[in-house]
Parts: C-alpha cells; sequence; structure tokens
C-alpha cells in the first residue's frame, strides 16, 4: 500500500538524575560529596533510507520514545548516555510541526540525518555543589525531561518531470513507454492509485526522472478525487508533461481539460501554476485526434505552450517531446525544490525559562538557580559583599526569578544555592 502522509509522536529521552554521595572509605573521615552526573537522555533522530519508497511503516506505528539516561552514582560515577532513537523515512520526506504546519525539516536527499528532538540532559552530582562554606552538600539535580513532538509526515516524491491529465488521458501508458516503470494501465478513469517513478535514458547521454501523477479532476486542489493528496508531489518538480487526450474520448473537451486542471494548480500553488509546461496531444493514431489537432495547437500557441502531437500506444511524436523537455530542464538550476526549515525545537520549547534562568527545586527542599545568564552575572559580582548581593538580589527581582521561586512554594528560610553558595531565602 501507498502511503504518503504519516502523523506521530515523538519523545526524547529524560536525562538521568545527578547523585547525592559521600566517599566512604577506611581511614577516611568525613568524605567529601562524590555523587556522579547522570547520563544524556536519547535524541530522537530522523535518516534517510534509499530503499523505502512510502511511509507505510508508520501507518501502525504512531508513538517514538527514546530511552532515559543513567543515572549517576558514587565514586563520581557518570549515568550512561542513552542510545539515540533513529527514525528512517523516505527520500523526499518533508517533517511538520504538527499544530503550526510548520517545517521541522526537509530530508531530500540520500544519506541525510537530522537530530530533531535532543534528549534531556543529565542532572548533575553533589560533587558540584561543594563550596568552603557548604562541604557536604546533600542536594543534586534531577535530570532534564524530554520533549514531546506531534509531527506529520509529507512524502513528495523526487522527479524532474510531472505527468499531468485527467484520468485515462494515456499518462501510465506514455510512461510505460518511454521508462522502465510498469504501472498498471486499464481503459477506465482512477487505474492509477499512486504516483509511480520512471527513469528515461535517452540515447545521447541524458536522464530524466518523471512522476506519473494520479489522474485530477475539477475540485482537485480541493481534495476532489484524491488530487489534493497527490498535487503534492510536483512541487519537487521542474518541468510538467500535461497530456491531453485529444480524441475528446467519453465526450470530453481537450481545451477544457487543459484549463481546468491548469486552474487547480493555479488554485493549490503559485509556484506550481508557474512551472514551464508542455503539451503532449496524445491518441494522434485516432482520427478524432488528428480532426482536433489544429484548434488545440491555436490554443496551445496563444497561451504560449509548447506542444507536440504524439501517440503513447505507438511511440509516434514522442522523441521530439522528451528531447525538448530535456532542453527545458537543462536550463533549470540542477537542485530540486527543498523546504526551508521553520520551525526549531531549542526556540519553541526552550530547556530554560526566564531568559536562560533554570530554577530546581531539590528533595532536600533546597532551590538550585543557573544557566548562562547567571554565570554571567557571577563573574563581575562579588556575592561575598553587601554591595554584590543587593546587586545579585536587584538581578533575581529583575529578571522574575522571585516571583517564579515564590510560585514554586519557596518559604523564607529555604535554601537558595547560586554557583558555589547556599543562602536562606528572604523575599
Amino acid at each position: 500500500m501507498y502511503v504518503d502522509e504519516a502523523r506521530i509522536t515523538v519523545v526524547s529521552g529524560d536525562g538521568g538524575n545527578g547523585c547525592t554521595s559521600f566517599r566512604r572509605e577506611k581511614f577516611v573521615a568525613n568524605g567529601g560529596p562524590d555523587g556522579g552526573d547522570g547520563g544524556k537522555g536519547g535524541d530522537i533522530i530522523f535518516e534517510t533510507e534509499s530503499g523505502m519508497t512510502t511511509l507505510y511503516a508508520f501507518r501502525h506505528k504512531r508513538i517514538f520514545k527514546a530511552a532515559k539516561g543513567g543515572d549517576g552514582s558514587g565514586k563520581n560515577c557518570h549515568g550512561k548516555d542513552a542510545e539515540d532513537l533513529v527514525i528512517r523515512v523516505p527520500v523526499g520526506t518533508v517533517i511538520r510541526e504538527a499544530e503550526t504546519g510548520l517545517v521541522a525539516c526537509d530530508l531530500s536527499r540520500e544519506g541525510m540525518r537530522e537530530v530533531l528532538v535532543p534528549g534531556g540532559r543529565g542532572g548533575k552530582g553533589n560533587q558540584h555543589y561543594a563550596t568552603p562554606t557548604m562541604q557536604i552538600p546533600n542536594y543534586s539535580q534531577p535530570g532534564k525531561p524530554g520533549k514531546t513532538l506531534d509531527l506529520i509526515l509529507e512524502l513528495k516524491v523526487l522527479a524532474d518531470v510531472g505527468l499531468l491529465g485527467y484520468p485515462n488521458a494515456g499518462k501510465s501508458t506514455f510512461l510505460s513507454r518511454v521508462s522502465n516503470a510498469k504501472p498498471k494501465i486499464a481503459d477506465y478513469p482512477f487505474t492509477t492509485l499512486e504516483p509511480n517513478l520512471g527513469v528515461v535514458n535517452l540515447s545521447y547521454g541524458k536522464t530524466l526522472v518523471i512522476a506519473d501523477i494520479p489522474g485530477l479532476i475539477e475540485g482537485a486542489a480541493d481534495g476532489a478525487g484524491l488530487g489534493h493528496s497527490f498535487l503534492k508531489h510536483l512541487e519537487r518538480t521542474r518541468v510538467l508533461i500535461h497530456i491531453v487526450d485529444t480524441s475528446g474520448t467519453d465526450g470530453r473537451d481537450p481545451i477544457s481539460d487543459l484549463e481546468v486542471i491548469n486552474q487547480e494548480l493555479a488554485q493549490y500553488s503559485e509556484e506550481l501554476a508557474a512551472l514551464p509546461q508542455v503539451v503532449a496531444a496524445n491518441k494522434m493514431d485516432l482520427e478524432d485526434a488528428r480532426a482536433f489537432y489544429p484548434e488545440l495547437e491555436a490554443y496551445c500557441k496563444e497561451k504560449g505552450y509548447p506542444v507536440y502531437p504524439i501517440s503513447a500506444a505507438t511511440g509516434k511524436g514522442i522523441q521530439d517531446l522528451l528531447n525538448r523537455v530535456v532542453q527545458i530542464r537543462d536550463t533549470i538550476a540542477e537542485a530540486p525544490r527543498t523546504f526551508e526549515k521553520e520551525y526549531d525545537i531549542n526556540t519553541m520549547l526552550p530547556d530554560e525559562e526566564g531568559d536562560g534562568i533554570l530554577i530546581d527545586k531539590q528533595d532536600d527542599g533546597s532551590y538550585v538557580i543557573e544557566g548562562p545568564a547567571v554565570d554571567k552575572m557571577l563573574g563581575y559580582t562579588y556575592l561575598d559583599t553587601e554591595k554584590g548581593f543587593d546587586f545579585f538580589q536587584k538581578f533575581m527581582r529583575q529578571r522574575g526569578v522571585i516571583d517564579r521561586l515564590i510560585k514554586m512554594g519557596i518559604h523564607e528560610g529555604d535554601t537558595v544555592i547560586v554557583g558555589d553558595t547556599a543562602y536562606e531565602f528572604y523575599p
């Protein structure tokens, strides 16, 4: 089954807890703290795999969770970092944050690897909190929790050329004649229910990758006939071949069909509508098609579309069409369209609140305040002086740290640890 969209939830691993421990050695009285740090939680990593062609693997499994980092232990032993969880997807997969629809990453090439959700960092052991005035710190830091993210995976096929046209226009027959693809072919609409890729090797060394997009109908941009699901596969193509049933099978009007599909393209995406387009007037082996061709040719000339009379059934006229498509393709920049990163979990869901200031409540009821902003403040402030301590208090109030401590339930006289120093809290 061809699956080109899936919704999943990923959860990175929690960081391991730091350890509260003290040396216990023979003939060593009052051993100092030796609690080790916790290990890092597992990252969520997405990686492309060339052998995958659909997102079917995500149809039944929707939740992916990385392992927790190991807890620290005594004797300064660091907890083991957890293994990362690698999720493999087909080349061409675009990953979006589900709620906003913003692009988190575009895995458009083979061998791409993206750390999408980092694991929580491990907590610090009590060895980090020993100071001349606090020689037996009875607290350590818990590991940071992992992050949860709801994602939408979209597979957009990678091809130079996209085949457009109504159902039964002859796209599958065309692709099977010019390439190694073997699409199912039958004389009724909607035979093709999934994109088919074919590689065309031309005699003069050029190669084209062509995607046969399932037949589109009026209302496709709004989802009619599954059109909305398939139009996205054209977003990486560089040239469009619009195959028209020039014979007017089943009473259809070839010019009307051409107009309707182009209107659907424009409604779905202005970028798609602006792609170079070559019209293939198909079924020219039939008398009705030959009679109507002059009218179609005049219409295409007026609109600026190159038009080529072909017969997908006999192969007549196809080589000239392909030569023109290669010529157009080669005038366009080589790299297919990629989708720029719009959503960064490290920015949208930062580890630290309050301008880079983290507050951790310990098991013993004390509060550890740390973070880049605190480290910077400590670098130019002497907290053991009255003036320095007043500056520190002002800094904490301005950054909202005092308010956050109160919301967390701190009481007068509780211990607050900043850097290497412990204080009693007074609001």
